[in-house]
């Protein structure tokens, strides 16, 4: 697993979208620090951006990465290798690589506008942290889709639908749901169903951590209310680390038993 962890952040070091990707979070994280001058206001308008992209990028790069790199991957296979260790260790190679890109691409230009110096650092760290996991759970997604459909067709498709129904239709139903059962109390399901999506968890904890009571929204307010603001990061992390458990259990169990 180790060699070819190595080998498939090696290979990804060359892909030039890989510096693409980098090079958007410095420019763009560069242009907000130089316009707002404020870390705290800057930290706030990377998370809407961090929220969306990052679960995105990890979404499509995981899946190219596994279908492009299909005949290597049965190669691997005719030689005396665990299948887990290929998959898996391509599949840290694939997050890893993303959340360097991302880290360099925030922190740089946060360490050179004196970072280290400032009382947001926690708050930056809060927001990398964020970036990070959610780039290790879809990609972990992207992969057990792969793994799931050999048709490259219907693995895209499917790895688009599951970004877009986290990013955009899980919300909408979500509020559908409140308005609908209004009149009924609704704070142990809110809880719940904000479980069940690893961008509003990622979301809560954000809020949570910078005590934005005006953004908070009802499952954020409902997460405060229940636990406070500690208690309710640490089980928002702990859900998010489940978040990539589930995964990468299943892209074990699918590897050991898919006749390849």
């Amino acid at each position: 697993m180790h060699k070819i962890l190595k080998y498939t952040l090696y290979d990804l070091s060359r892909s030039r979208w890989t510096y693409f990707y980098f090079g958007f979070y410095l420019l763009f994280t560069g242009a907000l620090l130089a316009l707002s001058g404020e870390v705290s206001k800057v930290v706030i308008s990377l998370m809407n951006v961090i929220l969306i992209l990052c679960p995105l990028i990890a979404t499509m790069f995981g899946i190219m990465y596994y279908y492009n790199s299909r005949e290597f991957v049965e190669l691997l296979l005719a030689q005396p290798i665990r299948r887990t260790d290929i998959f898996i260790g391509q599949y840290l190679g694939v997050a890893i690589s993303l959340s360097l890109s991302l880290l360099l691409g925030i922190g740089l230009p946060f360490l050179a506008y004196g970072l280290l110096r400032s009382a947001e650092i926690w708050n930056f760290f809060t927001l990398i942290g964020n970036g990070v996991l959610l780039s290790f759970i879809f990609a972990g997604l992207a992969f057990w889709i792969a793994l799931s459909h050999d048709n490259k067709i219907k693995g895209f498709g499917i790895a688009i639908l599951v970004w877009l129904f986290f990013a955009v239709i899980y919300d909408g139903l979500f509020l559908l749901l409140l308005l609908y059962f209004r009149d009924y109390p609704l704070e142990g399901l809110s809880l719940g169903l904000s479980v069940l999506n690893p961008i509003d968890l990622s979301r809560i904890l954000v809020l949570l951590k910078l005590d934005i009571s005006v953004l908070m929204g009802y499952t954020g307010a409902v997460f405060q209310k229940f636990f406070g603001a500690w208690l309710g990061i640490g089980l928002s992390v702990l859900g998010l680390l489940m978040w990539i458990l589930v995964p990468g259990l299943s892209m074990r169990r699918i590897a050991n038993r898919k006749d390849f």
